[in-house]
């Protein structure tokens, strides 16, 4: 990379601010330009770095002097901007293909749209817990520009949405996990579950035969993809994982004993299995592994079990803002469910809810604005719905309902933008109202 080249970097988050800093620190002249307000936090650390910015719109003259344009995953492809720049020939990538080109370990790197960030964090466990140089970001915590910038590791491993994965070349993860594809973003797929699926497969796109690949088989939306799609890589085909929830898992042959580990439901002996099979070949060793998986501890907002009170479980499942991920929350419970649901709806088909809804689900609390269609597709299958329009009213009516032995489930299958910032936003609104909630019981002595 030559001093002196223009970096235009649109959007000022996370990922924009920390491709800024790599950027700057590699010699390039710097701009950064936000459609909308920059966070003060990231203000602040453009302005210490003396990085020239603008915000509230892309105006300024500079954008149209771009060498290289890095994109925030946020921007769809098809902006005028964006499509200005490649009409031009000047080349729009994501943050972790700018990253990669200053790292030079290898890269572990998963997708898929539900389980991956349980995954990323349980890989993460398993590699510090064996002693080894790793780094973990990407789409959860640092930004991988952030990872770049500090002291070299032998291991980077990412957790990647598939809108980081748009705007990818020479990216190359040694070893690729798609954990799944459903119906997901697809405002942003033109309603397309073949480009979504696409988009996800990018992840394999630079891997060599001596790269790893490992997917979920018999997922339908995957298969269509691959039909058309040579693959270079060695696939490792992961189905109905053989094991029992907190019991034991089988993984290639040699068993694991999960007693003591936190993580329950099919669903996670799926993720775990994947996790494994990715250590293995990353040379973990059986005994490593086994050794890692009863200190590992749950993810936030993930299944993330907040307390309890009254003899009622409280989980936190915010980051649950699809139809799948909630399927695989209430297919895990093995209590009555008080379910909290609700948010911006993305199109959701609620229907294959409805049997576990039917079978767990003594009480729904529906939270957000407009909570017309949750009331509507379950209205006779749930004995009794209400409508809340704050967390805190939410979570006190659930412990209303709920009975000892039950379960309060936080599981929303949308989006949270109507009442939060995001999904941690509302999880934590979660957890300090059951808090709350714990200082108004009296105890007895």
């Amino acid at each position: 990379m030559m001093a002196g080249k223009q970096i235009v970097i649109l959007g000022g988050g996370e990922s924009g601010v920390a491709a800024a800093i790599l950027a700057q620190a590699k010699g390039y002249e710097v701009f950064v330009s936000d459609e909308g307000s920059i966070g003060a936090v990231f203000k602040a650390e453009l302005l210490r770095a003396a990085i020239e910015f603008e915000e509230g719109g892309h105006f300024s003259p500079v954008l149209q002097d771009a060498d290289l344009v890095i994109k925030s995953p946020g921007i769809p492809g098809e902006n005028v901007l964006i499509q200005s720049y490649r009409d031009r020939d000047i080349q729009v990538i994501s943050e972790i293909e700018f990253a990669a080109r200053y790292i030079s370990g290898q890269i572990i790197a998963i997708t898929g749209t539900n389980g991956k960030t349980t995954t990323t964090h349980l890989l993460h466990h398993l590699f510090q817990h064996a002693g080894l140089s790793v780094g973990c970001g990407g789409n959860i915590g640092h930004a991988f520009a952030r990872l770049a910038m500090d002291p070299p590791k032998d291991w980077y491993i990412l957790e990647l949405s598939s809108f980081q994965l748009d705007d990818i070349d020479q990216f190359h993860p040694h070893i690729a996990l798609i954990l799944n594809v459903t119906p997901d973003h697809l405002d942003r797929y033109q309603n397309s579950m073949d480009l979504y699926a696409g988009a996800k497969l990018n992840l394999s796109r630079n891997q060599g035969k001596e790269d790893y690949l490992i997917l979920q088989k018999d997922n339908h939306y995957i298969d269509q993809v691959l039909a058309n799609r040579p693959i270079r890589a060695t696939m490792m085909w992961v189905g109905q994982p053989d094991g029992v929830s907190g019991k034991w898992l089988t993984v290639a042959e040699e068993k694991y004993d999960l007693t003591g580990f936190v993580l329950k439901g099919e669903h996670n002996l799926f993720n775990t299995t994947c996790s494994i099979l990715a250590a293995r070949k990353a040379g973990l060793s059986q005994r490593q592994i086994q050794e890692a998986l009863s200190s590992f501890l749950p993810v936030s907002h993930r299944m993330e079990p907040i307390g309890e009170l009254n003899g009622v479980r409280y989980i936190n499942d915010s980051k649950a803002t699809n139809v799948d991920a909630v399927w695989y929350a209430l297919q895990a419970m093995d209590q009555p469910v008080i379910w909290i649901a609700g948010g911006k709806d993305k199109g959701n088909d609620y229907d294959a809810l409805l049997p576990l809804a039917k079978e767990k689900v003594k009480a729904l609390v529906c939270l957000g604005l407009d909570t017309r269609k949750l009331e509507s597709v379950f209205a006779g299958v749930v004995p009794h719905i209400s409508v809340c329009r704050s967390m805190q009213d939410a979570v006190s009516e659930a412990a209303r309902l709920a009975d000892e032995g039950d379960c309060v489930l936080l599981s929303p299958a949308c989006a949270s933008f109507d009442l939060f910032k995001n999904y941690e936003h509302r999880g934590n609104m979660f957890r300090e109202a059951f808090h709350e909630l714990l200082k108004e019981t009296p105890t007895c002595h």
